[in-house]
């Protein structure tokens, strides 16, 4: 059976924890869930059109506090129980856990590649998905990442959606807006392969 790479972008760290249990509850293994945060305490929408993005020293502070909540939350089971913070070219210090961790990392791919954006073009993203996902976590967003087989890709987005996920189509335009020239994304990109 066709395996589907799901993506999903969430302002809150939170709203992104749930929707990693809420996967997990409906029986999808965190073996096959990812969750990539930047700045856990704040939007990815935090900026007024023209202000600083902020300096990396203040995503390694945000990525410690994400750590402890992130084990909080996960209780000692499951994907949120193994959150570590990384360093991804082009992001800096982030809460990390799944298997797109090991495609970021592993075997210099996702370095050689761009970081963030080499891992999800592995998985199996266009490269402008990829670059509009890596910078919705720059921007201080969270992704959660999912390899579903065909039958339970629609439950997937389904709990992704009901968990808050952001439209990233909508959100990418705001970014252009305020002058973001980087990858151009539709509905394909919320499922791949």
């Amino acid at each position: 059976m066709a395996v589907r790479i799901l993506t999903a972008l969430f302002d809150r760290y939170e709203a992104a924890a749930d929707a990693v249990d809420r996967l997990e509850a409906a029986g999808i293994p965190h073996a096959e869930i990812s969750i990539v945060a930047n700045r856990p305490d704040s939007p990815a929408e935090p900026h007024a059109p023209g202000s600083a993005v902020p300096h990396p020293s203040d995503a390694a502070e945000s990525a410690g506090t994400g750590a402890t909540v992130g084990t909080v939350l996960g209780g000692g089971a499951g994907l949120l129980a193994g959150l570590g913070l990384l360093a991804i070219p082009g992001l800096g210090p982030v809460v990390a856990a799944g298997w797109l961790v090991a495609a970021v990392t592993g075997a210099g791919v996702g370095a050689a590649a761009g970081g963030l954006i080499g891992g999800l073009t592995a998985a199996g993203l266009s490269a402008d998905e990829a670059e509009t996902y890596a910078e919705g976590v720059r921007r201080g967003g969270t992704l959660v990442t999912v390899r579903a087989d065909e039958s339970r890709g629609e439950r997937v987005l389904a709990i992704l959606d009901q968990a808050g996920s952001i439209d990233i189509d909508e959100r990418a335009e705001n970014w252009r807006a305020q002058g973001w020239t980087g990858g151009t994304i539709g509905p394909a990109a919320r499922s791949t392969r």
